[in-house]
């Protein structure tokens, strides 16, 4: 179906979710240089992260119908999906008992194929809510969708729009785990709460969550490496308090760098990180290797990392970066290329 139909599923430049050589990482980047734009231009960037409730499992099967209607896909196409999604069923296993069968009337099946380039035609209306004149911008990576005006009234007016649109797909906002954020110089200056069309005010926040990474609040466009230390330390203390005194050094480091560090090091290749950070990354891997070597000398570690080969995080993200700049740059998507040639 993708061979055979792949014109007719397309989406925005601005939609990162399921597409080829595009992931997290150029979404995040992407929304970091429209933020840099907005405050080089002496403005304040208002961000709103969106959560959708149960996003894939309430696709509307008829909007969705519409939407290709639409785009005028072929009508073999259109029947086929029609037939596929209007006879789902489905059934409960419990040990050897089976429930009666019920019909499945919303949702995209989550781990198909094609499900994803649907659930991306489904929202793509929301892609091209931002206007590049009024400064407002929005990001998709799938369901989480990340608003970016430089006022909060034309915040308010773009969150409006997006609103519309979901209400006419029949899905709704998760208002306690949507919220706003500012960055900029006048980031600490307190402002009037966003409101969705049910009333509920959103939070202005000092950190939000944006596929893995935090994003503070500040003057300029900074992640929050806490999460990040705790999440290695668990992952790293977890693989020690198993295998660690029975594997060999050099065993333990391997799965160190193939499954701690990575959880540590993820996504930060977007953000430009100060020495403060650097040094912060830097030092739980460090003493987690005072805790395996059994010494507090740095002298000592710094001798070890040498003799296993060992780099240290902020040089793995440093390397990490000068190759994610080229592969954005060099993309298909006409929004990685034009900010790509930024300064």
């Amino acid at each position: 179906m993708l061979k055979l139909f792949s014109s007719f599923l397309y989406s925005g430049d601005n939609q990162f979710g399921f597409k080829k050589g595009l992931g997290c990482n150029h979404a995040i980047f992407t929304s970091r240089k429209i933020i840099e734009q907005i405050v080089k231009d002496g403005g304040t960037a208002n961000l709103c992260s969106i959560d959708l409730s149960k996003a894939f499992d309430k696709v509307n099967h008829h909007a969705l119908f519409i939407k290709l209607m639409h785009r005028h896909v072929p009508l073999c196409f259109l029947e086929l999906l029609e037939n596929w999604f209007c006879n789902y069923i489905s059934t409960v296993k419990w040990g050897t008992t089976y429930s009666a069968f019920f019909s499945v009337n919303f949702g995209v099946r989550q781990g198909s194929v094609l499900s994803p380039f649907l659930f991306a035609i489904y929202l793509d209306n929301i892609a091209y809510k931002g206007h590049f004149i009024s400064r407002t911008f929005v990001v998709l990576y799938a369901d989480d969708i990340l608003l970016i005006a430089q006022s909060v009234s034309e915040l308010q007016r773009l969150l409006d729009s997006c609103e519309l649109e979901l209400a006419w797909l029949d899905m709704c906002i998760n208002v306690s785990k949507t919220a706003c954020l500012r960055i900029g110089p006048r980031y600490q200056v307190s402002c009037a709460s966003l409101t969705t069309a049910s009333g509920h005010s959103l939070r202005w926040l000092a950190e939000i969550r944006y596929l893995g990474t935090y994003i503070i609040s500040n003057r300029n466009f900074r992640c929050n490496v806490s999460n990040a230390k705790r999440a290695f330390y668990r992952a790293a203390n977890a693989i020690f308090g198993k295998i660690g005194h029975v594997a060999s050094e050099d065993t333990i480091l391997h799965l160190l760098y193939s499954k701690c560090i990575p959880v540590l090091i993820y996504g930060l290749e977007s953000f430009v990180l100060n020495n403060s950070d650097k040094r912060s990354v830097d030092f739980v891997l460090q003493r987690f290797l005072m805790k395996l070597f059994h010494t507090s000398s740095q002298a000592v570690i710094s001798e070890c990392m040498s003799y296993f080969d060992l780099q240290l995080p902020s040089d793995l993200i440093a390397a990490r970066a000068v190759k994610f700049a080229k592969k954005y740059s060099n993309g298909g998507n006409r929004l990685c290329r034009y900010f790509g040639l930024m300064k």
